[in-house]
Formats: C-alpha cells, structure tokens, sequence
C-alpha cells in the first residue's frame, strides 16, 4: 500500500509539473499580445483547466490505463515510468523546450515496462494511435490555424485596424478559455489513466478482490457496450485537475518567450486564430479517445498563422530544434523509465 500511495502521490506531483510545463499553451499567445498579464493569464487558465473536471468524459483517462498490460506488471514499473516522465518533462522546461508531456509519460510507462517483460506486454494498438497523431495534431493545428486566419483577415477586410484588434483582444479570452479547456481535458486524464493502471496492477499483484480494499480505491474495468472501460472513484479526477490547475497558476516563463515569441510575432487577430484551431484539435482528439500532445497542437497552429503571412515570418530554426525535442520525448523518457526500473530491480 505504501508503494501505491507513493505512486499516486508522484503521479500528482507530474500532473502538477505539467501544469507549469504546458502552461505556455493556455497562456502564450494571450500573454504575448498583452491580452492579459501574466498572473491574470495563469489564473484564467488554471480556472479553465479545473473547469474541464466537469465537462469531459474519462476518454483519454481509459487509453492511457491501457498503453501496457496491467495483469502483467508489477508497481515498480509504474513508479520507473513516472520517473522517465518527470526526468524529461523537467529537463525539457530547464531549456525552455515545449515538449510533450502526454508523450514522456507513455514513452517512461512503456519502457518500464518493457524492461520488466519485454515488447509484447506493450499493446501496440494504443502506441501507434499516439505515434500517428505525433504527426496529425500539430498539422491539422497548422492546416486549422491557416484557413481560420485566412477566413478572418477576409471577413474583416473592412474593418478598422484598431477596432477589429480591440474586439480580437476580447475573443482571446474566449479562445484561450476553450484551449485551457481543452488542455484540462486531454492532459489530467492522462495522469488519472496511469493511477488508474497502478491501482488495477496493486489488485492483481495481491489477488484482492474490489471489495477487500477501502472505497477510495475502487478501480475497475467495466463492461460496456463490448468494450471495456475505465471506472474512477471521483477523487481520482479532482485531485488530477486540481493539480494541473495549480501547476498552470505558477506559470512556467521559460516555455511561454518560446512559444509566445520565438516561432512567429502573433497578433491577437492571429491569437484567436491559433487558441481556436488548437482547442478545435484537442475536443477532436477527446472524442476519438487519442492522448494527443497540447504542445505540438498550440506549436502547429502558431506555425499555421505565420504561414498565412508569409512563410519567412516564421523562425524555422526554432521550430527544427523543437521538432528534435518531439522526436527525442518518447525513445529519451522509455530509456530513463527502464534504466529506473533496473536500479529499483537491483535493490528490491
């Protein structure tokens, strides 16, 4: 039981992490056009990433639980991945890098486990659905992006400069509350998943029974329509939420100059249109139940509406190292997350 709380407990603290890691997606853009300050955007976001407690399904939170056979590992496979997703997640906001902390988290979880038992007991189905929409998220953000940058700039063609600005000004808030949402949503999930797969492993590695442990431990995998699915006692996802909100609130700088300022100069004309096509992305992706990276989906749509100006207008140097980064999240954080659960393995 102890090494159960302490998993949940790390997982918490990685949610938390995430929160101030990806804060720059909720609030860069918004930050950058002096929409808001600073405190005013962390705490508008934080509010909507808890906001999203109430409004999404468990989708993302049931594919996570089964990135790897839960019947086949032991705890110290989870905590080992834990620690390759904090390691990377860490490292990657020290250098200011938007990486994906969706990403590091099954990349750490699977090479755990496959330092326990080998590739078969990672199911290959969940890992190539994330491999593709390593891809897919951050294009369709930028294909997004561009044709609603395009379709504003004809709309407002009229429009005086300066009151077209104020009245996008105003829309950021609205576009930035609905990609916070969106980030609630699809990244706490995938911390609940992972609880929710540590719980499940406690249960089978000592064959109790739901009803032998306390309440707030009951975890199943129901039946439904065909399929199975995952089921949360209700602290699970507040706590998750709660977490990643408090992590947003303090902020996370180094991301936000990246994000805000490095890849392109945005207008709040193009803020909206950026926090639009990413939030549009991230309610796709909770539909058809794919954990897709908040990061590479806010990038791709930063990308698309500097190509809507010119395609000089976006620094494509900064971008490239970026795109290293995405590349590196997985393979990095399953190497630290198997060499983790080596060392526990030579003293347990």
């Amino acid at each position: 039981m102890t090494l159960l709380i302490i998993i949940i407990a790390l997982a918490l603290i990685f949610d938390f992490i995430n929160g101030f890691h990806d804060a720059a997606n909720s609030i860069a853009t918004i930050v950058s056009t002096k929409v808001l300050t600073p405190f005013q955007a962390v705490v508008w976001a934080a509010f909507f990433n808890l906001l999203a407690f109430w409004l999404f399904e468990l989708n993302i939170a049931d594919t996570i639980s089964k990135t790897v056979k839960t019947d086949a590992i032991d705890l110290w496979v989870v905590l080992a991945g834990l620690l390759g997703a904090v390691f990377w997640n860490l490292l990657t906001w020290w250098y200011g890098i938007p990486s994906s902390s969706s990403h590091t988290l099954i990349g750490g979880f699977a090479g755990a486990a496959i330092a326990h038992a080998g590739f078969g007991i990672v199911n290959t189905s969940v890992i190539i659905k994330v491999t593709i929409f390593i891809v897919l998220a951050p294009v369709i953000g930028m294909l997004l992006s561009f044709i609603i940058t395009a379709l504003i700039q004809w709309l407002c063609r009229n429009f005086h400069p300066g009151k077209a600005e104020i009245w996008f000004k105003r829309g950021q808030l609205v576009s930035s509350a609905l990609f916070s949402l969106g980030h609630g949503g699809n990244d706490a999930q995938k911390v609940m998943g992972l609880i929710g797969a540590a719980v499940l492993v406690y249960l089978n590695t000592h064959n109790l029974h739901i009803d032998d442990v306390p309440a707030w431990l009951h975890v199943t995998m129901n039946e439904v329509a065909g399929k199975k699915k995952l089921h949360l006692p209700e602290w699970i996802p507040l706590a998750c939420y709660s977490a990643i909100a408090l992590g947003t609130m303090s902020g996370g700088w180094r991301i936000v100059k990246t994000m805000g300022t490095k890849i392109t100069k945005v207008t709040p004309i193009e803020g909206v249109a950026a926090e639009t096509a990413g939030a549009a992305m991230l309610f796709m992706a909770d539909a058809l139940k794919v954990p897709v990276s908040t990061t590479h989906t806010i990038t791709g749509s930063i990308i698309g509406v500097g190509l809507a100006k010119r395609t000089s207008a976006v620094r494509w140097g900064v971008t490239v190292n970026l795109l290293w980064a995405w590349i590196l999240t997985i393979p990095v954080s399953a190497l630290v997350g198997a060499i983790a659960y080596f060392v526990f393995k030579l003293f347990v």
